[in-house]
């Protein structure tokens, strides 16, 4: 694999950089998709490898998928009855822990494995779960089986959602089809990113599953059916986090259309950060843009409900004028890699100074200079290590491929910002 090389932008940048759909949005909506009450169509899909692994799960398990050949982010779903089938979740979080309680309610042995990373991740709690209200389960992290029996029975069900929020969402998505609904108590320390949680909660009350938030940690929902929604797909707002950071770290503008009014992306909390370390924002017309300051300032920030923001504001963090504290962000160290080891890894390896706290990072911004920025196969990686090459010349990304997994050609739509 040939290491990439990150352009660098001698001068300010200035562009418009129309993005793809959201990651979580289009994962969610397939998983509801296959489970409703008829055909449903989903409009701007993102197509990245995570969701491609999520279509071609779905299609494995028998579920109808029709691409339209005019335009590949226009999708139909149409439910049918499941079997068995061997599940690639390469190391897509949403498919190995949304689709193995979609896997329960098909008839017959459903094998789920991943890339050699993903076998590290915590899977154990949603699987648990799983085999706590019937299902029959081998193992607790990938590979393992699902053994379903088209039906599970569903009740109460205690999890520690501490590690990731994907444990009650991946739970909540398919618990309409349990037999006995489900009802989901969370114990243990604060459930991160909880907006997810959120998100999948809205978008099941578009489905027309109704969701009993009315107790804290306490997620329940009646057994019924699952309506059919034709989906409209946002822009991917945490996928825009290093594209608008480029003008903070420039002192450039960037403009991102189609910004949502109104949204249960946690990603759009990187327009707060941004004001924050001193960039100028403002929305026209469903456009939003963002002014970098001529020097950007460091920050104290609160992560946990933004952990995906991580690696992008942990790069702008050195390269702005002061000491930053990142905190809230223990869990990131069950990512697609120990996400904290990473960053103070590379940031530190270009001469920036970083060092982990118990639940996070500090930062201590210096000269940084050239040299290989490696992505441990983990997207965030690779946009963050992008990013600082933006700014400092000769910086090399080992796996920028990795982008793949949610943002198709990055690297083309990398270098059109620059060239503006």
């Amino acid at each position: 694999m040939n290491a990439w090389n990150a352009p660098y932008a001698p001068a300010r940048v200035h562009a418009t950089v129309t993005l793809p759909g959201s990651k979580s949005i289009t994962n969610r909506a397939l998983i509801l998709a296959a489970q409703a009450d008829g055909p449903s169509t989903l409009a701007g899909t993102l197509r990245s490898r995570d969701t491609d692994l999520m279509l071609t799960a779905l299609e494995s398990l028998g579920v109808g998928v029709e691409v339209d050949p005019a335009d590949p982010t226009t999708v139909t779903i149409t439910p049918a009855p499941m079997h068995g089938a061997v599940i690639d979740c390469g190391l897509a979080g949403t498919v190995m822990r949304f689709v193995p309680a979609l896997a329960a309610l098909a008839e017959g042995k459903v094998e789920f494995d991943g890339d050699e990373q993903a076998r590290s991740r915590p899977l154990h709690t949603i699987l648990d779960a799983l085999a706590d209200i019937g299902v029959d389960i081998d193992g607790r992290a990938l590979p393992f089986t699902v053994r379903g029996t088209g039906a599970v029975r569903g009740g109460d069900v205690t999890v520690d959602a501490s590690a990731s929020s994907q444990f009650v969402s991946g739970l909540l998505l398919s618990g309409r089809r349990f037999t006995d609904g489900v009802t989901i108590h969370h114990v243990g320390a604060p459930v991160p990113s909880m907006p997810h949680i959120e998100m999948t909660v809205e978008m099941l009350g578009e489905a027309g599953v109704v969701v009993d938030t009315t107790v804290a940690d306490r997620w329940r929902i009646d057994p019924g059916p699952v309506h059919a929604v034709d989906w409209q797909i946002e822009p991917d707002l945490s996928n825009a986090a290093a594209f608008l950071a480029a003008a903070a770290v420039t002192g450039g503008q960037i403009s991102v259309p189609r910004w949502p009014a109104r949204t249960t992306q946690p990603g759009a909390v990187i327009v707060d950060i941004l004001e924050a370390m001193g960039c100028r924002s403002d929305v026209t017309d469903g456009v939003l843009t963002i002014t970098g300051p001529d020097v950007l300032q460091s920050i104290s920030w609160d992560m946990s409900a933004v952990g995906e923001l991580t690696p992008t504001v942990a790069a702008m963090c050195a390269l702005a004028e002061g000491r930053s504290e990142l905190s809230g962000i223990a869990h990131l160290r069950g990512h697609e890699t120990d996400r904290l080891a990473a960053l103070v890894t590379e940031i530190t390896r270009l001469g920036g100074g970083c060092s982990e706290t118990p639940d996070g990072l500090i930062i201590d911004p210096a000269p940084l200079h050239g040299g290989l920025w490696r992505a441990y196969a983990d997207h965030r990686m690779a946009t963050a290590g992008a990013l600082i090459g933006l700014v400092t010349d000769g910086v090399q990304v080992d796996d920028v491929q990795t982008t793949e997994k949610t943002l198709p050609d990055f690297p083309a739509m990398w270098a059109g910002m620059i060239r503006g």
